[in-house]
């Protein structure tokens, strides 16, 4: 059963979670170690996150430019199927974004998953690379998510690059995007923010994972302006539940989110990392309940490859 039709027919709010490949070099006993801790709360799919390369420019003596690669992940494809066959009830849903690739090397892609079998999709533009300040496609490549979720929409209907291609077959893919309840940095404006969000549900966007939010007032009414405006696809809400101090700080600046005052109040009265993780989880335990009573088809954890507080907060919910 793929993600769109598990959420269109679930009777009760369930678990689901999201993994942070490690970096390249580390042993992928490392992945199933979390999966494993958080198997028992039956959740119906995990996400794969994907980033792109990190890399800085060296300056030689010649005054040239050196682009050096400083940091790799293993690829979504290659993690996606091993979890995918050593878990097999449960579906996989790797994320594919614009930033570092080709709309040839996105074909490929596509038709890698589609030969092992996965067919759900988190669509996403990506972040820009540190070194750019702006977002820039690939050569031949897609600036934004919309044009993404068009190149999946036309293979779902056998329409590949190349229109001379032989044996093409149509693919089978479900597509989710990012929704942004405190509104995307780069939008000018809530209403903006949403007719984007929308453009991409008419494109073949079939339901909506948040980025993740501390006030679940933010979640609610944004549910309620997307229903408004004619978005009708599930609402997945994203959770993190916070875990350091510094992470008071590092959230806001990353993913450009409010922390409510009365979290970050308690937090500041923390004196150890410790007391911040156990009242990260006690917060996000009350988030879950609230959001479960809400009616949310199911509550999306952002582990950051960790599981043990997650552990603990499904533990205390579902």
């Amino acid at each position: 059963m793929k993600v769109v039709d598990f959420l269109n027919t679930t009777k009760e709010t369930r678990f689901s979670f999201e993994l942070l490949p490690p970096l390249k070099g580390a042993n992928i006993k490392d992945i199933y170690k979390t999966i494993d801790k958080l198997m028992e709360f039956n959740p119906p799919f995990m996400n794969i996150t994907y980033h792109r390369e990190e890399v800085v420019y060296k300056t030689h003596k010649s005054g040239l430019l050196e682009k050096r690669t400083v940091h790799k992940r293993p690829g979504t494809v290659a993690i996606a199927a091993a979890i995918k066959y050593k878990y097999q009830k449960i579906d996989v849903v790797p994320h594919l974004i614009c930033g570092g690739f080709s709309c040839e090397e996105t074909e490929n892609a596509l038709i890698d998953l589609n030969f092992l079998g996965i067919h759900d999709l988190l669509v996403l533009r990506g972040d820009p690379m540190k070194s750019e300040g702006r977002f820039l496609a690939e050569n031949n490549g897609h600036l934004f998510a919309i044009d993404l979720i068009k190149q999946i929409v036309a293979m779902n209907n056998g329409q590949y690059l190349d229109e001379e291609l032989q044996n093409s077959t149509k693919t089978d893919f479900s597509i989710g995007i990012a929704g942004y309840p405190e509104k995307h940095v780069e939008s000018p404006n809530m209403e903006s923010n949403l007719r984007y969000l929308k453009a991409k549900v008419e494109a073949g966007a079939q339901y909506i994972v948040t980025q993740m939010f501390f006030d679940n007032e933010k979640y609610f009414s944004f549910v309620k302006q997307c229903r408004a405006i004619g978005i009708n696809v599930p609402i997945i809400p994203g959770i993190k539940p916070i875990a350091t101090k510094a992470q008071l700080n590092i959230l806001p600046q990353t993913f450009f989110i409010d922390i409510p005052d009365v979290l970050a109040r308690e937090i500041e009265k923390c004196s150890t990392n410790e007391a911040v993780r156990q009242l990260g989880v006690e917060w996000a335990i009350a988030q879950s309940r609230a959001l479960i009573k809400f009616g949310a088809p199911v509550i999306h954890f952002f582990t950051m490859g960790k599981a043990e507080n997650v552990r603990q907060i499904a533990k205390a919910v579902f």
